[in-house]
C-alpha cells in the first residue's frame, strides 16, 4: 500500500469531504472508474484506427492459424 499526498484547491477538498468522496475506498473506487473509462476509450481509438487501415478481410483459415499460433505460444510459455 502506498500513501499518497495532493495538493487541491480547498473548495474542492471540502465538496469533496461533504459529499463522502475522499476515503480511501471512495478514491479507489474512482480512479479504478476513470482508469476503465481511459481503456474503453483507447480500445474505441485503436479500433477506428483499425478499421481505417485497407487490408483484405482474413479469410477464416487465416484467422485460424492466427489463433492457433497465439494457442501455441502461451503454451511455450506456461511454468
Amino acid at each position: 500500500m502506498i500513501a499518497l499526498t495532493i495538493e487541491l484547491p480547498d473548495e474542492l477538498v471540502d465538496e469533496a469531504r461533504d459529499a463522502g468522496l475522499l476515503s480511501p475506498e471512495e478514491i479507489e473506487a474512482m480512479l479504478r472508474e476513470r482508469l476503465k473509462k481511459r481503456n474503453v476509450s483507447e480500445l474505441f481509438r485503436m479500433a477506428d484506427r483499425l478499421a481505417a487501415v485497407d487490408l483484405p478481410p482474413m479469410t477464416e483459415g487465416e484467422v485460424q492459424a492466427e489463433v492457433d499460433a497465439v494457442h501455441a505460444e502461451r503454451r511455450a510459455h506456461r511454468p
